[in-house]
C-alpha cells in the first residue's frame, strides 16, 4: 500500500498511474475531465469496484474535484462562477440520494481553535438552518424550504467522544434523510491549498490524510447516506522539500550544470536560489 498522504482522490490516482508507469486509467476506475474556463477545471474520479479501491486506497464511489486557480485574486464575477459551479456539482449528487424536501443535516468537522482543521466550524456557522424556523414559524417560510439543521461536533480531544457516537445520537433523535460533513483535507500540492474543492459521495474518515484516522463517518456506520465536502489546508513538510528539489533539479538540468558547480554552491550562500 503507497503512503499517499493526501485525501484527494485525484492524487492518489495520480500517484499510482506514475508508480506503476500506467497511460490511460487504471483497472476499476473511470475519469472525466472538465474545463469550465481557464480558471475553474473539474474532474470526477468513479471508483467502480474492488480493484480500484483496492489501488488507491479510497472507497468505491464518486469524487468531484474542482480547482480554482488564481483564487485569491479572483474578482466577485469569478468567484460566483465558482461558487454556482461547485452547488452544481453538489445538488447533482444531493439529488441522486434524496428527494428534493427531505432532510439534511450538515456536520462542521474540527477543531474551531486549530487554523488549519477549523474549516468544518467556521462553515457550518454560515449554514442556513431551518428545520427550527419550519417547526415553529412555517408561516413565514417558502413551502419548498428543505429541513436543514446544522451542529459542529468538535474533536475528541476537547469532547472526549468520538465525532461518531455524537452523530448517531444526533441522526437518531432528528431524523435526516442525508448528512454532509464538511472538513479540512490534506493534499500533496501546495497549489491546491485553499482553492480546491473535493466532494464525494462515500462519506469521510477525519484525519485520514495526516495520519491520525478516527471512526469513519458514512453510511454504514449512520445508516444514512453521508456527502462529505473537503478544502485541503494541510500539506506535509516532506512534500513541500520534494517540490523545492524537484524545481531546483530542474533548473540544475535546464542550464546542464555539472558536479563542480554543486561543488562550489556549498561553500557559498544559497538563499537566492532557493528563494527562486
Amino acid at each position: 500500500m503507497y503512503n499517499f498522504r493526501t485525501d484527494m482522490a485525484d492524487e492518489r490516482r495520480d500517484i499510482y498511474k506514475k508508480a506503476n508507469k500506467l497511460e490511460g486509467d487504471i483497472p476499476g476506475i473511470e475519469t472525466i475531465e472538465k474545463i469550465s474556463n481557464e480558471n475553474i477545471k473539474s474532474s470526477v474520479v468513479k471508483i467502480i469496484n474492488e480493484e480500484g479501491e483496492k489501488a488507491i486506497g479510497k472507497p468505491i464511489g464518486t469524487y468531484v474535484t474542482v480547482d480554482i486557480k488564481n483564487l485569491r485574486l479572483a474578482d466577485d464575477d469569478e468567484i460566483e462562477n465558482a461558487s454556482n459551479i461547485i452547488s452544481e456539482e453538489l445538488a447533482s449528487i444531493v439529488d441522486e440520494k434524496i428527494g428534493k424536501q427531505d432532510e439534511i443535516l450538515v456536520v462542521g468537522l474540527g477543531n474551531q481553535f486549530v487554523t488549519p482543521d477549523a474549516l468544518g466550524p467556521k462553515v457550518s456557522q454560515e449554514i442556513e438552518v431551518t428545520r427550527h424556523l419550519l417547526k415553529y414559524m412555517p408561516q413565514y417560510l417558502d413551502e419548498n424550504t428543505r429541513n436543514v439543521s446544522a451542529i459542529a461536533p468538535g474533536v475528541l480531544g476537547t469532547t472526549g467522544i468520538e465525532t461518531l457516537e455524537i452523530l448517531k445520537g444526533v441522526v437518531e433523535n432528528t431524523h435526516p434523510k442525508l448528512v454532509i460533513v464538511i472538513d479540512s483535507l490534506a493534499s500533496r500540492s501546495i497549489e491546491r491549498i485553499s482553492t480546491t474543492i473535493q466532494i464525494s459521495d462515500t462519506g469521510i474518515v477525519p484525519g485520514a490524510g495526516v495520519g491520525n484516522k478516527r471512526a469513519e463517518i458514512s453510511q454504514n456506520t449512520i445508516g444514512i447516506p453521508v456527502i462529505a465536502i473537503g478544502i485541503p489546508t494541510v500539506v506535509e513538510t516532506a512534500v513541500l522539500v520534494n517540490d523545492c528539489l524537484d524545481i531546483f533539479i530542474g533548473k540544475l538540468q535546464d542550464q546542464a550544470q555539472s558536479n563542480d558547480y554543486l561543488n562550489k554552491m556549498k561553500e557559498k550562500d544559497n538563499y537566492e536560489e532557493i528563494k527562486d
